[in-house]
């Protein structure tokens, strides 16, 4: 149980920290020019996804590497489900919403969604082989 709530702290820590850099650094003009944002997030929904996808990750792990995962194991979990995740927002939601520039969306959500999920691989095997 110790490595699954490990992971999901990870898995938040990740996301707040490759997500927040993207929308408020990087990126921040790019956010700007979009015109459907809400101005301040609704945070408890960001709370919840971030906890369901951390836990679905790292059980996902365990199903795949029972009693012994590697750190490649964890890395090919963790980029599966970012790509999943990230082909939706990366392609789906320019194809729904009226954003800027649907090149500019792409590149934007692609880069962070392959960057957090391939820090979360990396950590999400050092946790689960140090709590196996």
């Amino acid at each position: 149980m110790t490595k699954h709530l490990i992971s999901v702290l990870a898995f938040m820590g990740v996301t707040f920290g490759v997500q927040g850099v993207s929308h408020f650094l990087l990126n921040k003009d790019h956010f700007a020019e979009i015109g459907f944002l809400r101005e301040s997030p609704i945070m408890p929904l960001g709370f919840a996804v971030m906890i369901i996808e951390g836990l679905i990750l790292s059980l996902a792990l365990t199903r795949l590497a029972p009693t012994a995962p590697s750190l490649r194991d964890a890395m090919m979990v963790s980029l599966a489900f970012g790509l999943f995740l990230g082909s939706y927002i990366a392609l789906t939601e320019p194809a729904k919403y009226a954003v800027p520039s649907i090149l500019d969306w792409i590149k934007v959500e692609a880069t962070a969604s392959t960057v957090q999920f391939g820090v979360f691989g990396v950590l999400l095997g050092l946790i689960h082989r140090k709590f196996s």
